[in-house]
């Protein structure tokens, strides 16, 4: 039996002794949540789509330059052909021509300006949309890290109760020696101790696995050598001043990166208007070009091919004006379906400050309740301490039962479960509401 003790306390104790280089260095939660934010795949997918909107944004910046090309054309004839002479003959003729060209955007509707302005927009939107992920990411990595708190906790609480009953056990033993108990008062303390073994066996799994969630959220590749910093959680923490949710929620209209992208997106889509109408008004662009020609006859003497370059050589300027006057009700309808974007864009920005606020709303309600829950839970322990200190007293004396003596540890060992359950959730509440008011969310 005391060999399976040892055991069990061993497994439970691992939890706590982690490798030792790792539990010199325990990570805090501002630790976890930067570098969360740095190695998360799907926050670097955000930075990516970034990247991608930088891009398109020096596209439509770069459509106000002049652009280049240039062609090279030969071309070959056969067969009968009519002559100066004006008589039919067998020719072969070949031609080279070479010609350099640019055209410059002077007017397209506003097209231009309003095509830059929405990706600057986009891209803006798209920045918030990184700040939502990595926001996401930090309040994950704050509800695991929470988790591991507690249930490292609980790996305390039932290291406690072997300890508890692994003391009465001993103690049981030495009285069946003498004749003062029974063996069934012996055997029923040994279950209870291999109860409490099967619990802590249990707490350890769980926090087991709450490391491994929160390395996973990391992007480690092991849970082996990682473990956390305890935050300190007095016993009577200081009242918070929870603001109303309505407060929170006009801070956190001004702050919250999701508030913004939808209002960028807005913006964006009364761009789209203006692109789409842009398509009601004429084009006008600059042309300029450069060329040359280069012929051969079969049958006809003709020039060299430097000479005919240097006679056939042209240039031409141009000015382009296009006038639309009907496209198939084609601008007619993209206007319309840019209208209808922007309205859906209004409905999911207010819909985007309906979930914050229920998200407010949430934590707020939940900050309150996680306040009483510890209040309750500190007169609780206190109450199921003190009967377990007079049942204990009573039990050594032989006026109480070991049933008794039992039932007022397991009370006891269970307020001691609830009120750490409700520090970490006044805890998490409580810097989740901080995190609302744009503050760091820290423990």
């Amino acid at each position: 039996m005391k060999s399976l003790r040892h055991c069990i306390m061993g497994c439970v104790a691992s939890v706590a002794l982690i490798p030792q280089a790792a539990a010199q260095q325990p990570w805090s939660l501002e630790q976890c949540c930067d570098y969360a934010v740095q190695h998360n795949i799907a926050v670097k997918q955000y930075e990516n789509q970034c990247r991608q909107q930088e891009l398109r944004l020096s596209t439509a910046r770069n459509s106000r330059l002049p652009d280049l090309s240039g062609s090279v054309g030969q071309n070959f004839s056969f067969g009968r052909g009519l002559t100066a002479e004006n008589t039919y003959t067998n020719t072969n003729t070949s031609s080279t021509s070479f010609s350099l060209g640019t055209s410059v955007p002077l007017f397209t509707g506003f097209q231009i300006p309003n095509t830059i302005r929405l990706n600057q927009l986009n891209l803006e939107a798209a920045t918030q949309d990184l700040e939502k992920a990595r926001n996401d990411i930090r309040m994950q990595v704050a509800q695991a890290y929470v988790q591991i708190l507690y249930d490292m906790e609980i790996c305390d609480v039932a290291r406690r109760q072997i300890s508890i009953d692994s003391a009465q056990v001993a103690r049981l033993e030495a009285l069946l020696d003498v004749g003062r108990v029974s063996e069934a008062d012996v055997s029923q303390q040994r279950a209870a101790l291999a109860q409490s073994q099967l619990t802590a066996t249990q707490a350890d799994n769980n926090c087991q696995l709450a490391l491994l969630a929160l390395t996973q959220l990391l992007e480690l590749s092991t849970p082996e050598g990682f473990t956390v910093q305890r935050p300190l959680t007095p016993d009577n923490p200081a009242p918070l001043q929870i603001l109303s949710p309505d407060v929170i929620f006009a801070e956190a209209l001004g702050l919250k990166p999701e508030v913004r992208a939808g209002e960028l997106r807005l913006q964006a889509a009364e761009r789209s208007i203006k692109i789409a109408k842009a398509g009601l008004l004429p084009s006008l662009s600059f042309n300029a070009g450069l060329g040359t020609n280069y012929y051969t006859t079969s049958g006809f003497k003709n020039d060299g091919f430097g000479k005919q370059l240097q006679n056939n050589f042209s240039q031409y300027l141009g000015f382009s004006l296009s006038i639309p006057i009907f496209n198939r009700f084609s601008t007619r309808n993209s206007i319309r379906t840019a209208q209808i974007d922007r309205e859906n864009q209004l409905l999911a920005l207010d819909n985007v400050k309906k979930t914050l606020y229920k998200e407010i709303q949430q934590a707020y309600y939940n900050t309150v309740a996680a306040r009483q829950k510890l209040l309750s839970s500190q007169t609780a322990r206190e109450a199921s301490s003190e009967a377990f200190r007079l049942t204990t007293a009573k039990y050594e004396q032989g006026k109480a039962t070991i049933t008794e003596f039992n039932e007022a540890r397991n009370n006891y060992l269970k307020a001691e479960s609830d009120l750490t359950q409700a520090r970490y959730e006044y805890l998490y509440q409580t810097a989740l509401i901080k995190f609302y008011r744009g503050e760091k969310l820290a423990f």
